[in-house]
């Protein structure tokens, strides 16, 4: 490393959030620049460990010390291309993951982990910035062809990988426009969408092809897609939500976050103006009942639009401050963390079950009961006598997926699933239809934006080997040696 002592003479420094009540009036990302002087100091901070947790730690196998010791030397255009030798879109994850490598980095077994995430983003953007980021084109087309269903991270790191193989992609996608979870799931706030625009530029430029508003199995029959191409993958996610099926959940108000996030987003692109989104905050009393990263990203949105007050329920207890017994390092750290929309407002209550909505007379949501609870033996207890109801306008059910859409495409090809719903494959990502391929979360189940690029190389891997009997792709473990998270 190129200062053995950085971590004895530098601490943990993150790039500051802008002040709260200049953010709520755009919806740009919400950190202030970090100066290149600052961002190699913390890469000074990468240990000479001998043995790089943070690798394995990361689903990608980012080679982390490598491009840490690189932009510490000012040796940024290495840095960069030892980062994509592991990472498609940096510029995604290193704004977007929960950084589960920090989570196994040696230095946090006894202090503040570096600061891998930070380090990430600032090599990408840099990149960029230096026009250092081109398309690579293949050495030779093979003249085979794959359809790629899905352009969430799972499916553009598919198609990206398989097109730089020399193959001809197609990527399907039924919304207007292509990212999926990226696009319309993940607020402006935490990632400006222009991050994806110029991926799918080099992308097109590379020599894969597009297509929006196109739905494999409504608007195109899946059996067409496998007669025209020699290889099919799907990448289309796990886009079915978990509902909250109690008293009242039929009154007006009360929406899925995937029904209401996408309408700021749309706002954003300028197809609407923001006044006039079908599903707004402005002005209303909010409940958000889950408290994960989707829960947060609707938090930040109903701050922007004017919400006049969030609640943010969540059934599980509040996490502790720091790693209980059960979870040590190097596993990721289930600890209380507050994002920045957290930051922003609201008031975030942990051990309460909703029991039933209240309407009023026109049918729209106006209040709702719920009552503590304890968590003990794997099971949810009522707190005797912790009932209250709350006044609320809007309810935004953030509770996560629960698996891939069952009807249409994957009715048409007669795919296996597994006992969680999800589309059933091998070690090789093949699933029980010959010539069709799953990777992300169809296959995988709800999960991160990691493990999402991950499994999409690794498939493009084994795609390209069973087209040509072998493959240069590098191939990441396999799903049945990966842990879920």
């Amino acid at each position: 490393m190129g200062d053995i002592r950085g971590f004895m003479r530098h601490g943990r420094e993150l790039p500051t959030r802008r002040p709260v009540p200049v953010r709520l009036r755009d919806w740009r990302e919400v950190y202030e620049p970090f100066s290149d002087g600052h961002l190699r100091t913390q890469a000074s901070r990468c240990m000479d460990c001998g043995v790089p947790f943070c690798n394995d730690g990361c689903p990608l196998g980012n080679i982390i010390p490598d491009w840490n010791d690189l932009v510490h030397r000012n040796r940024w255009r290495d840095a960069i291309e030892r980062l994509h030798a592991t990472n498609n879109f940096p510029e995604f994850t290193g704004r977007l993951c929960p950084a589960p490598c920090e989570g196994a980095c040696v230095l946090g077994i006894n202090s503040d982990p570096v600061t891998i995430k930070q380090v990430e983003v600032s090599i990408i953007d840099k990149a960029w910035d230096e026009g250092w980021v081109q398309p690579e084109l293949p050495a030779q087309r093979t003249g085979r062809t794959a359809a790629v269903v899905g352009s969430g991270p799972a499916g553009l790191a598919a198609a990206q990988q398989l097109t730089r193989a020399g193959h001809d992609v197609t990527v399907f996608e039924r919304a207007d426009r292509l990212g999926g979870l990226l696009r319309y799931g993940i607020p402006e706030f935490k990632m400006e969408k222009r991050h994806i625009e110029r991926r799918l530029d080099q992308m097109s430029a590379e020599g894969t092809k597009f297509r929006t508003g196109v739905e494999v199995g409504v608007d195109i029959p899946a059996s067409e897609l496998q007669a025209s191409f020699d290889a099919l993958v799907l990448a289309g996610g796990a886009t079915q939500w978990r509902d909250l099926p109690i008293p009242g959940r039929e009154f007006d108000g009360i929406h899925q976050a995937m029904e209401y996030l996408p309408w700021a987003n749309k706002a954003q692109e300028g197809d609407l103006d923001p006044g006039d989104t079908p599903i707004s905050a402005a002005g209303k009393r909010v409940v958000i009942i889950g408290g994960g990263d989707t829960g947060a990203d609707c938090l930040g949105t109903a701050h922007r639009q004017g919400a006049a007050s969030v609640h943010q329920f969540e059934i599980m207890p509040r996490p502790p401050t720091e790693r209980a017994a059960a979870n040590p390092w190097p596993t990721y750290p289930m600890i209380y963390r507050t994002s920045s929309a957290h930051e922003e407002g609201g008031d975030r209550v942990y051990s309460v079950n909703t029991e039933n909505f209240l309407g009023d007379s026109s049918g729209a949501v106006r209040a709702l009961r719920a009552h503590e609870v304890v968590f003990a033996d794997g099971r949810f207890a009522q707190v005797e006598g912790s009932d209250f109801e709350l006044e609320c306008e809007l309810v935004l059910l953030a509770m996560g997926f629960v698996g891939p859409q069952q009807e249409g495409l994957l009715a048409q090809l007669g795919t296996e699933t597994d006992a969680r719903s999800n589309v059933m494959r091998d070690d090789d990502y093949r699933t029980s239809v010959d010539g069709v391929w799953v990777c992300g979360d169809m296959g995988r189940g709800q999960s991160l934006i990691v493990w999402a690029i991950a499994e999409g190389r690794a498939c493009a891997a084994a795609v390209d080997a069973a087209l040509m009997g072998h493959t240069a792709l590098p191939r990441p473990i396999p799903p049945s040696a990966r842990p879920l998270n």
